[in-house]
C-alpha cells in the first residue's frame, strides 16, 4: 500500500522501504512483523513528541530488522540475536547504496536495542528504535503517546496475547545460544522458560579468570 499513514505517521514508501517490508513479512511470523511495524510507529511518535529530527527510512529499516535474529532464516547460534538482525540490516542497506556511518547507525540501533539507557544518548534513529521497542514490549513511555495514537497503531497492527507470545518468541530465539544472553535482558527470559538454564554470574567470571589475583 502506498502513502500509508497510521496514527499520523507516514510509512516510508521508497523502493528500499518496500523491499524491507517484504523481506520481514516473508522471514518473520505475523507476531514479529506486526511488532516491528509498531516499533517504527511508536518510535516515530516518540520522536515527534521529543522534537527529534531523524531519517524515517533508516528508522524504518532499524525497526523492521530489529528482531530478524529471532527468525529461522536469520538466526545464528554463535552471537546475540540482536547482532544477527544488525548484520543483515547493514548488508541490506549496503546493497542499496547506503554505506558508511548511516549503515553503521542502523547496525548500532539494532545491536543495542535491548541494552537499557545507552541507546537513548545516541543518534535519534538509535534512540527511537529503543523507544519503540520499550513502549511496545515494556510499556515504557505508554502515556507519552495519546490514547488515540496508541489505538490507531494497534488497530493497524494488532497485538493479541502479545505478552505471552513475544516471551515465547524470545525463548525460542535464544534457547539454542544461552551463553549469548550473559549480561543482557534475555537471560531473564531463559531463567523463566528454558529448563536447565544456568545463569552466568559476572562475579564468578572475574573470580575464575586466569589472573592470579
Amino acid at each position: 500500500m502506498t502513502n500509508e499513514t497510521i496514527a499520523g505517521v507516514r510509512i516510508p514508501d521508497s523502493a528500499l522501504a518496500r523491499e524491507a517490508t517484504e523481506l520481514v513479512r516473508e522471514a518473520a511470523s505475523p507476531l514479529l512483523f506486526d511488532h516491528s511495524r509498531r516499533v517504527f510507529l511508536f518510535g516515530a511518535l516518540r520522536g515527534a513528541e521529543q522534537g527529534l529530527e531523524y531519517d524515517p527510512e533508516l528508522l524504518y529499516v532499524g525497526a523492521m530488522f530489529h528482531d530478524l535474529g529471532l527468525t529461522g532464516r536469520y538466526a545464528r547460534t554463535d552471537q546475540r540475536f540482536e547482532i544477527d538482525g544488525a548484520d543483515e540490516a547493514r548488508r541490506f542497506l549496503q546493497a542499496h547504496g547506503i554505506t558508511g556511518e548511516p549503515a553503521q547507525r542502523v547496525w548500532t540501533a539494532i545491536a543495542l536495542h535491548t541494552t537499557p539507557e545507552v541507546p537513548l544518548h545516541m543518534a535519534p534513529e538509535v534512540a527511537l528504535v529503543t523507544r519503540g521497542v520499550e513502549l511496545d514490549v515494556l510499556g515504557l513511555g505508554y502515556h507519552a503517546v495519546t490514547d488515540e495514537q496508541r489505538a490507531a497503531v494497534v488497530t493497524a497492527h494488532p497485538r493479541p496475547d502479545f505478552k505471552n507470545r513475544i516471551l515465547a518468541a524470545f525463548t525460542d530465539g535464544t534457547k539454542d545460544r544461552p551463553a549469548t544472553t550473559f549480561g543482557n535482558v534475555k537471560a531473564d527470559v531463559l531463567a523463566h522458560f528454558a529448563p536447565g538454564f544456568a545463569r552466568a554470574d559476572f562475579v564468578e567470571v572475574i573470580r575464575a579468570s586466569p589472573w592470579p589475583e
